[in-house]
């Protein structure tokens, strides 16, 4: 087992955090409202939805997601959080100073909101399920199983060094932006989580 593999699963787990979506896009607007850790726990909430898809995708569990009510209530619901995180975005834009305080919102609902973000979302699953799932086989077949838990903790470990960068960037980024650019990137985080919702309450709709 060779460090430039491990390496090469580290960084693939980063990328495949990386792409712009519901929970980056929240965790831009809890790191720019409160700070490091606020956006942080939105990461950490989603990465342990995340983990639990990787457990679901590695031990075959994957197989009741196909029943059509379970994707309709995941579509549906998915979209419901997303438009309601929007919205609070939208509705909370105005309150942003830029004096770091834990007190505007918990730590733990921001880590609901990634959770159920991320644990509600058809796309993270059909993303998990794709991505994952074919890393899984491919490594099967080139290393054998007897290393799919070391490659797949090298994944989430990259998941968990985005988390940490995009929480460290939205603190710094804070400190260089004035209140007007705060409220404004507050607003087109919480259009595109309502965006990402009617999405999601569309698909749903389609599938009744």
């Amino acid at each position: 087992m060779s460090i430039s593999i491990l390496v090469g699963y580290i960084f693939l787990g980063f990328t495949l955090a990386a792409p712009i979506g519901p929970v980056n896009s929240a965790r831009l607007d809890k790191g720019i409202k409160n700070g490091f850790w606020h956006a942080w726990i939105v990461g950490a909430g989603s990465m342990i939805a995340d983990g639990i898809f990787m457990m679901m995708v590695y031990f075959g569990m994957v197989h009741f997601l196909e029943f059509p009510i379970v994707q309709i209530f995941l579509w549906l619901f998915g979209g419901f959080i997303l438009i309601y995180s929007g919205i609070e975005s939208i509705k909370d834009a105005n309150n942003i100073t830029l004096n770091y305080s834990r007190e505007k919102e918990s730590l733990f609902k921001c880590f609901l909101v990634g959770f159920i973000m991320s644990i509600t979302s058809p796309l993270s699953i059909l993303f998990w399920l794709g991505i994952y799932g074919s890393v899984l086989a491919k490594t099967a077949q080139m290393n054998g199983t007897e290393s799919l838990i070391i490659y797949s903790s090298m994944i989430f470990l990259g998941l968990t060094l985005w988390d940490v960068f995009v929480a460290a960037l939205t603190t710094g980024f804070r400190k260089l932006l004035t209140i007007k650019s705060l409220i404004l990137i507050s607003i087109i985080s919480g259009v595109s989580l309502i965006a990402f919702g009617l999405y999601f309450g569309y698909q749903g709709i389609m599938a009744l």
